[in-house]
C-alpha cells in the first residue's frame, strides 16, 4: 500500500511537459495539477482580472504554450481554433472549418474536447468527429481525420468530447465506433494505426497509466479499459457504468499514486481506486463504494493521500468533498452547494471555478473546508475546465474568455 500514498508526477513518463505551460486537458501532468515551478498561493492573495475577450460557443477549455493561449470554439457554422496572445488576449491567428453539428438536446453546438499541443502541433477533436492537427506557429493544417467516415463514430448524447491523448507519436481517442471504440492515429500523418474494442464513447479522456508509460487507461461508456498504447491490445476491461441508459461517464481517470487510478461517476455508479500490476498486467480493486465522491463531469485532484472533488449531480447540486485515498472515507464536505465546478491544484491550494462563475481559492486541507477567497470572474452555467500557466488562470463561459492573475 505504501507506493499508493506517493504522488507520482506523470511528467517523468515522457508526457509532454513544457515548464509552466498548460499544454493539454488537465494540465502538464494530465491530473489537474499546475506545474511544480509555479509560485504558490500567498496568504494575502487577491485575484485580479487582466483581460477579457469574446468567445464563441462550446465547452472546450483553453490550453497555454509559451505566449500562446489556444482556444477551440464555434461561431456560426465554423469550428474555430484560435491562438491568442497571453499578455492581452489579442488574436494571433485563426483556423476554421465548416460544421453542421447540432446537439441532440439543444444544449450547446460548440466543441467539448480540450486541444493538446505536442512538439509544436495542436490536436483538436470536434463534436462532429473531425480530428485535426495544426501548426502552433500559424495554424496551418497538417492533417485531418474524419472519425465518422473512417470508423463510424456515433454522435451519442452530446457529440464527441474525448480530449486527445498524445503519447509515443500517437493520438489516442475514445470515439465509440464499431470495432473502433478506441483508436490511435499517427501524430505526424493522421493515418489510422490501430483500433480496439467496440465500447461506445464516454465523455472522459484517456490517461497514461502512472508508473507504466506503455499503457493507457480510458473510462468509456462501458467502464474501465486498459490498453497497450503501442498496438491497442486490451489488457483489462471492467464494466463500471450505470444500468440506466440516460447516463454518462464523464470524469477522467485520475492518477493517485504509482499504478493507481481513481474512477468515478454519478447515476448510482460510485467511485473507487484500482491498482495496475505492471508485471502481471492485471487490474484489481483497492476500494469501491457509492456516495463517497460520485463525480458527474468534473475530474477531482489528488494531494497527499486525499482526493478533492465535486460530489453529486449537476441537476440537484454538488458539494466539494475531501475523501481519504486509503478507503474512500469522507473527511469533509463544503457548506456551499453549487451546480458543479472544476478544480486545479496549485501546490497545497485548490483553484476552483464553479458553474456560478466564481473562483474559489481553497486550502487543500484534509481537516476542514478552508475557503480563503471567493471572486466572481465570469458568467453562469458553464462547465469547461480552466487552464493555469505562469500564475494566470484562463477560464471561459458561454460568451468570453477571462485571464485572472493569482497572487
Amino acid at each position: 500500500m505504501k507506493p499508493f500514498l506517493i504522488l507520482i508526477l506523470l511528467g517523468t513518463l515522457n508526457l509532454p511537459t513544457l515548464g509552466a505551460d498548460w499544454p493539454q486537458f488537465l494540465g502538464p501532468n494530465r491530473d489537474g495539477s499546475a506545474a511544480a515551478s509555479e509560485m504558490p498561493v500567498k496568504g494575502d492573495s487577491e485575484s485580479v482580472t487582466l483581460w477579457k475577450r469574446d468567445l464563441g460557443s462550446g465547452f472546450a477549455g483553453p490550453v497555454v504554450v509559451g505566449t500562446d493561449v489556444i482556444v477551440f470554439h464555434r461561431q456560426g457554422n465554423e469550428m474555430i481554433t484560435e491562438s491568442l496572445n497571453a499578455a492581452d488576449g489579442q488574436t494571433k491567428w485563426k483556423h476554421s472549418y465548416n460544421t453542421d453539428y447540432r446537439d441532440s438536446f439543444g444544449f450547446d453546438n460548440g466543441p467539448r474536447a480540450v486541444p493538446a499541443v505536442v512538439d509544436g502541433v495542436i490536436f483538436t477533436h470536434g463534436p462532429e468527429g473531425r480530428v485535426e492537427a495544426l501548426q502552433l506557429t500559424d495554424g496551418s493544417p497538417v492533417w485531418s481525420f474524419d472519425t465518422v467516415k473512417e470508423v463510424g463514430s456515433p454522435q451519442g448524447f452530446f457529440g464527441r468530447a474525448c480530449s486527445p491523448l498524445v503519447i509515443h507519436g500517437k493520438v489516442i481517442l475514445n470515439v465509440g465506433g464499431p470495432n473502433a471504440g478506441i483508436i490511435a492515429l499517427d501524430a505526424k500523418q493522421g493515418t489510422l494505426l490501430w483500433k480496439s474494442t467496440s465500447h461506445e464513447a464516454g465523455y472522459a479522456s484517456g490517461v497514461v497509466m502512472p508508473g507504466d508509460s506503455s499503457t493507457a487507461a480510458f473510462f468509456t461508456r462501458n467502464g474501465i479499459t486498459v490498453l497497450n498504447a503501442a498496438n491497442g491490445q486490451v489488457l483489462a476491461d471492467e464494466r463500471f457504468r450505470a444500468d440506466m441508459e440516460a447516463s454518462v461517464n464523464a470524469a477522467s481517470p485520475l492518477a493517485c499514486g504509482e499504478g493507481h487510478l481513481f474512477f468515478s461517476a454519478c447515476y448510482d455508479v460510485g467511485a473507487g481506486i484500482w491498482q495496475w500490476d505492471k508485471t502481471k498486467q492485471s487490474l484489481t480493486h483497492i476500494w469501491n463504494k457509492s456516495e463517497a465522491l460520485d463525480c458527474h463531469y468534473s475530474t477531482p485532484v489528488w494531494h497527499n493521500g486525499h482526493l478533492y472533488g465535486f460530489h453529486g449531480r449537476q441537476e440537484s447540486g454538488a458539494v466539494l468533498r475531501c475523501v481519504s485515498g486509503i478507503d474512500g472515507t469522507v473527511k469533509w464536505e463544503s457548506s456551499l452547494s453549487v451546480p458543479g465546478g472544476t478544480l486545479i491544484r496549485l501546490h497545497d491550494h485548490l483553484l476552483i471555478v464553479t458553474e456560478r462563475g466564481e473562483l474559489w481559492v481553497v486550502k487543500a486541507n484534509p481537516s476542514k473546508f478552508d475557503l480563503l477567497t471567493t471572486t466572481q470572474i465570469m458568467g453562469l452555467r458553464h462547465r469547461s475546465h480552466a487552464a493555469f500557466a505562469n500564475g494566470i488562470l484562463y477560464a471561459r463561459d458561454s460568451e468570453k474568455l477571462v485571464a485572472v492573475k493569482i497572487n
